[in-house]
């Protein structure tokens, strides 16, 4: 009860002063604030932008294995460039003989792109990204229809002109319009619409299905050649949910050394390509920005800290000879330690408080800006801000507070001050 009584005491009088020193309190919370908003705004960002990056990476699937051409990223050491300018594409063929001898795989999609004019009567769109898939690509790639449906399996093989378009294509070509089993135009060709893929907003990757076509890849065979490499074609390889990647990989490298027919001293000539490889990537750089975000932060709560032990230093000097009544009516030297120390953390929380709140306002604003990404303050951007403000209030106030409480009630009385 003594200790609760001397808190309450405590943070009243470091209320009072605070209040009746209005133009010092406001420098003291500017200070303090600025370091708080500085910091913990880096950190808000940092981690918005690394939850859109893994959000977006985690639509590619962190089971799935990807058959390419190129690597995503060039390990040290590798062969020079010229071999991986020779290598050859991926084919339907390997992708044939993966589907058929695969173990591990769950689904196998052979998957090609481009671009072009899309038309619907007087309307176009130009530059269209269209993508062309096997069967099995729901498998791979999640998304959502808005209305419509998805493609048979007798579609697929057949190679049928149907279509599922994407949200911002059906504004564009259809205003309004049900565009299901309209026929849009591909390079004069004409392809029935049977499904609109559910808006997704952009992303950073440009995955985003908003303004994509996706067309079965056995019908484009006839408009596009696909064995060319500005088509970019892959082999999308899903594991079995009781399968690692890893195991997925090794016998991934198995069947295409035996599709290719590499001899045991030949060098891969193909790429496997899974999101690890990005997040490891991106793992490596985010410890370097939060190491930056933290220095430069630092610097700003150090300057608030010393804002905070100058106007308390101050505050000790004002009230000298009323530590010296204090303390000739009985007050011990904890009590005025604590005293003090109070004022100090209750200036720095505030202080801190309102960064916070300054960071969240701006949260807010950003969100209303379609730039990609959400930013969201989490509970431990929180938390830390809060606790930052009281360590730097402690520390910053310790010293002044310890010097007030070894004050002599005699020659504090006497004081000039």
């Amino acid at each position: 009860m003594l200790l609760l009584r001397l808190l309450r005491e405590s943070f009243n009088l470091a209320f009072s002063s605070l209040i009746n020193n209005k133009l010092r309190t406001f420098l003291s919370l500017l200070g303090i604030t600025i370091g708080i908003f500085a910091i913990i705004s880096v950190f808000t960002v940092l981690d918005s932008l690394e939850r859109s990056i893994r959000d977006n990476i985690g639509k590619l699937g962190d089971n799935v294995v990807y058959v390419q051409k190129w690597p995503w990223i060039m390990a040290q050491g590798s062969y020079p460039w010229w071999k991986f300018v020779n290598r050859p594409v991926p084919s339907l063929k390997e992708y044939e003989y993966i589907r058929k001898h695969s173990k591990n795989a769950e689904a196998v999609v052979f998957q090609a792109g481009s671009r072009a004019t899309v038309k619907y009567k007087n309307n176009s769109t130009e530059n269209t990204s269209l993508t062309f898939a096997s069967k099995d690509y729901d498998k791979v790639r999640n998304f959502e229809l808005e209305k419509g449906r998805y493609f048979t399996a007798f579609e697929f093989s057949a190679g049928k002109n149907k279509a599922i378009i994407g949200s911002e294509i059906a504004k564009e070509l259809f205003n309004g319009e049900n565009p299901i089993n309209k026929s849009i135009k591909v390079r004069g060709y004409k392809i029935t619409v049977i499904g609109v893929f559910k808006k997704e907003g952009s992303d950073m990757f440009g995955s985003s299905s908003d303004y994509n076509i996706l067309i079965p890849i056995n019908y484009v065979r006839s408009i596009f050649d696909i064995k060319q490499e500005r088509l970019s074609p892959q082999i999308i390889v899903k594991a079995k949910p009781t399968i690692s990647v890893d195991h997925l990989n090794n016998e991934l490298i198995g069947l295409m050394r035996k599709a290719r027919r590499l001899k045991p001293k030949m060098d891969d000539n193909f790429a496997l390509n899974q999101t690890s490889m990005i997040t490891q990537g991106f793992d490596k750089i985010f410890i370097m920005i939060d190491l930056i975000g933290l220095i430069i932060g630092g610097f700003s709560i150090l300057v608030g800290g010393f804002g905070i032990a100058n106007i308390m230093f101050v505050s000790v000097k004002e009230r000298t000879k009323i530590i010296g009544i204090q303390k000739s009516l009985g007050a011990k030297n904890y009590f005025i330690l604590f005293q003090f120390l109070s004022e100090s953390v209750v200036l720095s929380l505030v202080g801190g408080v309102l960064g916070l709140i300054l960071i969240w306002l701006g949260t807010i604003v950003a969100g209303s800006m379609d730039i990609g990404m959400t930013f969201k303050m989490s509970f431990s951007n929180i938390s830390s801000g809060i606790l930052i403000s009281i360590i730097i209030g402690v520390i910053a106030g310790f010293a002044p507070a310890r010097s007030a409480s070894k004050l002599n009630p005699v020659d504090a009385i006497n004081s000039n001050f």
